[in-house]
């Protein structure tokens, strides 16, 4: 199992935070959309790194269009010597049409055209083929040698997809590198629907689970005393009650027999009453959805819950020394 680890914080601070993730031996630096852009962080890792896998996870896609990432993907990947994963998603609909303005389709069907056609790009520069994607919502067919790249020794990047449900995980399988499952899930769900529904994508692409691999996050319930414990407590149950107010992730807490819980976290988060849906995270969903655990016991109880499952993780650990890092690397990539 391969380790990864966030690299979040202040531009300026990012040199040195790659530098201390790859002397660490993590084996990938991700970097996430939210309040900043997921690409510019990445870049300065490249610059300041020789090892490090370097992913997006996520970037929103269609927050943007297949030439702009197909554009972005190669010049991270070419000049990071091949180190980038492009790790994408779709986001929900409020946030595509209300905070981007940009049009909303079937996400699912949205999704595969947009890879296929970053591919027919990425065929056009690295292959020589003639440009001629002609899909439902995007058609690319203009590609002159002024704005075609040069430097095309590493190839396109890989592109890992973000996926939670039967739909868009078999995308994932169909035509994407990986699958980046949600913080929000279960080994349950990773079991009974995640994975049942990659293996329809890659047959119907003609390819192996060999060929593929499986990304998640993982909640982390952990500290060094009580109180560390309980302020890690708190910040989780948030997290997963702020996920679970979400109609799109409905469907994990159904196969759980929680639906009615996404109801009412639903209507709080309508309310603002972000504090009070915290509080509905009872210790049997926490523990359902996070690793609850001292900090030496954490590397045995991720082991336990998605050994097997997954082929990379991402979780924040709070280790008590290098030591103690080194021996939790060691037991979960044995996994």
């Amino acid at each position: 199992m391969k380790i990864d680890a966030g690299l979040f914080g202040a531009l300026a601070d990012v040199p040195r935070l790659a530098r201390e993730l790859e002397a660490q031996g993590f084996d990938a630096a991700i970097s996430a959309e939210t309040a900043s852009d997921p690409f510019l962080p990445l870049l300065l890792a490249a610059e300041h790194t020789e090892r490090l896998e370097l992913m997006t996870s996520i970037a929103v896609a269609f927050a943007r269009n297949p030439m702009t990432l197909a554009s972005m993907g190669h010049e991270l990947n070419a000049y990071s010597g091949g180190r980038f994963v492009l790790g994408i998603g779709s986001q929900i609909r409020p946030h595509i049409t209300r905070r981007f303005s940009m049009p909303w389709h079937a996400p699912a069907a949205q999704m595969r055209e947009f890879i296929q056609a970053m591919r027919a790009i990425w065929r056009c520069w690295y292959q020589g083929e003639k440009l001629d994607f002609r899909g439902k919502i995007y058609t690319h067919t203009l590609m002159t040698p002024l704005f075609t790249p040069t430097d095309t020794r590493h190839g396109p990047p890989r592109v890992f997809l973000a996926a939670v449900g039967p739909l868009m995980t078999r995308v994932a399988g169909e035509v994407a590198d990986g699958l980046i499952a949600h913080a929000f899930t279960t080994p349950r769900y990773l079991r009974e629907v995640t994975l049942p529904n990659l293996e329809i994508g890659l047959e119907k692409a003609g390819r192996s689970r060999s060929q593929f691999e499986v990304s998640c996050p993982l909640f982390v319930v952990s500290g060094r005393d009580e109180g560390a414990r309980q302020q890690s407590r708190t910040a989780v149950a948030r997290q997963i009650a702020f996920y679970g107010s979400t109609p799109a992730y409905r469907g994990v807490l159904e196969l759980h027999g929680w639906a009615d819980l996404q109801t009412e976290l639903n209507a709080l988060s309508k309310r603002g009453a972000w504090e009070e849906m915290g509080q509905r995270i009872d210790d049997g969903v926490l523990e359902t959805f996070a690793v609850v655990a001292e900090p030496d016991q954490l590397a045995q109880r991720i082991r336990e819950r998605v050994g097997g499952l997954i082929d990379r993780v991402t979780c924040t650990i709070p280790f008590a020394s290098a030591a103690q890092r080194a021996a939790y690397m060691e037991e979960l990539r044995s996994a």
